[in-house]
């Protein structure tokens, strides 16, 4: 059994971090917990904080360092990929602004230096939203992500003595492209689990890359691995943290259908066990921190600690312990919580009351009224939910799609990035009078998709500062035969501007 304990002020001196989501967090050898990056009330922060164990203590170190701007330090980022090797901390992308990074950092903790790197070989395009692990105590792997235009599947692997990036050849069949995922080693395998994939939809797949280690000169390959159990609902911004014989998956963001399909957060514990190979909850006797993700969980020992994270609304900034129950930590709770769940229990963000850090609204708000808000359009209490489906589901987009192309595009396949993409260039490329009324269908549709994937699955967009907000006119409308012939422009207007943002 484990316990969530919130941690007190009896737990640590010094200076806490911020609240932030969207950072990192590593464990630097078995003396420090490193904070770095992150995102609050649309500010990228650049500063770091660490936590020392040992002395139970927080401090903000004054780092010294150059780069070829000649800055101390890295520029405010967030979802960027930090890597631990021996005492350096590696930094790799991320995101400032609407900009996605492709600079590359050290940070040598031992004398708190800075150093902007050069780097050689197959060098990765700028990114955020990335997953990267070590390999043994030299090198580091890193996998997929987004560069603004389209998720990325790409394999990289970093020689920390020669700063030589290569490019992974992989052979046979490859995951679905993504970001927002995980990417873990265990033992000789790459562990890569959900992530938000091509054409919007979150995933809730497991793969395993081998072919790493050089000693065992495997050719690289990727094995998509449905293990027994309990297994996690599909999800992106999710943490999993290696601790003794499993794996600990915590939170992240995921679906929940129709109009707040992108608008769940999860505060659920599943282990990955290494030892049986199958899914479980982690038994939990009371009740879990809020709902969140994007946030760090890093292992101290045989505790957790969790920080930070986002829930749509809220930026966190508190601090949490799970512990198994004979932690001294543990002992500071009631004999009987009243606040106490079932084993495994999921709450989402919506329904705990309880909040901490930078409130992004203080008002609270149902993801309809939020989203009503965020679209500029108002809805009776009595109208009919709008479906939100997936273009692989839409046949009609389908059919138009294979026309496009020239190919067969079959709706028991995946659709292809590019068969989406010929079509939407296809009617940004049309005036108003060359759209033929069968198409007024599936571009209405395409057009929710859009509206849904860009401000409610991206709800950290508020915080990444888009300028203004832009009104929706057709979003309430269901089907084409309710557009008037004067409506054609000015959805044709606002479906260019959804694909250029």
């Amino acid at each position: 059994m484990h316990y969530w304990v919130r941690a007190d002020s009896t737990d640590f001196g010094g200076t806490l971090p911020q609240p932030r989501s969207g950072h990192t967090a590593v464990n630097v050898g078995k003396s420090k917990v490193v904070v770095f990056g992150g995102l609050v009330d649309k500010r990228f922060l650049g500063d770091i904080g660490v936590y020392d164990p040992e002395n139970k203590v927080w401090f903000q170190p004054e780092c010294t360092g150059n780069g070829s701007d000649g800055q101390v330090g890295p520029s405010p980022r967030a979802f960027h990929v930090a890597v631990a090797i021996d005492c350096h901390m590696f930094v790799f992308g991320g995101r400032s602004g609407n900009k996605r990074l492709g600079d590359f950092w050290v940070l040598d903790t031992d004398i708190w230096q800075w150093s902007e790197l050069t780097s050689f070989g197959d060098l990765p395009s700028p990114r955020d939203f990335a997953a990267a692990s070590p390999i043994g105590n030299r090198k580091i792997v890193m996998y997929g992500g987004w560069d603004g235009k389209k998720w990325l599947s790409d394999v990289y692997v970093l020689d920390t003595i020669s700063l030589e990036w290569t490019e992974l050849s992989v052979s046979g069949s490859l995951p679905p492209p993504r970001c927002g995922h995980t990417a873990t080693m265990v033992e000789k395998r790459l562990l890569a689990f959900g992530g938000r994939g091509g054409g919007g939809p979150i995933m809730g797949d497991l793969w395993a890359l081998k072919g790493l280690i050089e000693e065992e000169n495997e050719t690289p390959g990727w094995t998509q691995l449905k293990l027994p159990g309990q297994s996690p609902s599909p999800r992106c911004g999710h943490t999993m943290t290696s601790g003794g014989h499993y794996l600990l998956l915590f939170g992240g963001h995921g679906t929940g259908g129709w109009l707040s399909r992108y608008d769940i957060y999860h505060n659920d514990c599943i282990v990955l066990d290494r030892v049986s190979v199958q899914w479980k909850r982690l038994p939990t006797s009371n009740e879990p921190p809020p709902a969140r993700a994007y946030h760090s969980m890093t292992c101290i020992g045989s505790r957790y600690l969790l920080f930070g994270g986002f829930d749509g609304k809220y930026t966190f900034g508190d601090l949490w312990w799970l512990v198994p129950e004979d932690d001294p930590i543990a002992k500071r709770l009631p004999a009987s919580s009243p606040g106490s769940l079932p084993e495994g229990k999921d709450v989402s963000a919506s329904s705990t009351s309880f909040k901490s850090g930078s409130k992004e609204n203080q008002k609270e708000e149902s993801p309809i009224e939020e989203l009503q808000k965020r679209l500029e359009f108002s809805v009776s209490p009595s109208t009919p939910e709008l479906e939100i489906i997936d273009e692989s589901e839409d046949k009609e987009f389908l059919e138009l799609s294979s026309r496009l192309t020239g190919e067969r595009v079959s709706a028991k396949e995946e659709m292809t990035h590019q068969a989406v993409q010929a079509l939407r260039d296809h009617w940004k490329k049309s005036s108003p009078r060359a759209i033929p009324l069968r198409e007024l269908g599936p571009l209405l549709r395409d057009y929710h998709r859009l509206i849904s994937r860009h401000h409610l699955y991206d709800s950290l967009s508020a915080e990444y500062g888009h300028s203004g907000q832009q009104s929706y006119r057709f979003y309430h409308i269901k089907t084409a035969s309710q557009l008037r012939m004067g409506d054609v422009s000015n959805l044709l207007t606002e479906y260019k501007h959804l694909l250029s943002s």
